[in-house]
């Protein structure tokens, strides 16, 4: 069975220098039948103006992923961590028992596009912890590239959950696979362009929950960037 969530569906919030879209229920946005897929529980799709951002806040028990799409994303925290995520780097955040950071548009002149994830780790009260990597745009053209997984497999950040993270960049016409462990769901959200998931059109910002099914087939129609989440 698929469940496809309609990118005008999802939740929104607008102040002044943030536009965000929630696919899940989160902050003021409240929807009972869309309160995450298994431990999935947040896809925000943020814009940020040049010069803005998030003053630090707290967070807990969670694992925090963040894909940067377009622009940049100055990271600092309560560990002492301060990064600029760009597209093609995953940040992994584990709140654990506790952690502190800012996020903030470093330009002067451009907005940041990115995609903010929370996934709740299999046990609570972890030790914070930070990671981030870089996958350049050639490992993921044509193929889903692995970008995390709990064991931290192919140069992977590690999770704290069953759950694994692919990203894959298509050139229309391009066609790509993925098998399904009995069991186990996916959740696909197309960051960029428009696909046909097994044979349905989706468009940028669509989502997909996936269960039952043994196989999905992904083809571009346009140039398209793809996050696919396998959960247990």
């Amino acid at each position: 069975m698929i469940a496809f969530r309609d990118r005008m569906a999802r939740g929104r919030s607008r102040t002044g220098w943030l536009d965000s879209r929630h696919s899940f229920s989160f902050a003021d946005y409240r929807d009972p039948a869309h309160m995450g897929f298994r431990d999935l529980r947040v896809i925000n799709e943020d814009r940020v103006i040049p010069g803005a951002g998030f003053p630090p806040h707290r967070h807990q028990d969670m694992d925090i992923l963040t894909y940067v799409l377009a622009g940049a994303l100055e990271h600092k925290d309560s560990l002492g961590n301060g990064a600029v995520i760009r597209p093609g780097d995953v940040q992994r955040m584990s709140a654990g028992t506790g952690i502190t950071h800012s996020e903030f548009n470093p330009s002067p002149t451009e907005p940041v596009h990115f995609l903010q994830i929370w996934i709740i780790p299999d046990r609570a009260g972890l030790p914070p912890s930070y990671e981030q990597k870089a996958f350049p745009l050639e490992q993921r053209r044509g193929k889903l590239r692995l970008v995390a997984d709990p064991e931290g497999r192919d140069g992977a950040v590690t999770l704290h959950q069953d759950a694994r993270l692919f990203v894959a960049n298509l050139a229309a016409g391009e066609r790509i696979a993925h098998e399904i462990a009995p069991g186990r769901g996916v959740w696909l959200q197309l960051a960029r362009g428009i696909i046909a998931l097994n044979e349905t059109e989706m468009r940028e910002g669509d989502g997909a929950a996936i269960e039952g099914e043994s196989s999905i087939a992904i083809e571009a129609e346009t140039d398209a960037e793809l996050l696919l989440f396998d959960l247990g």
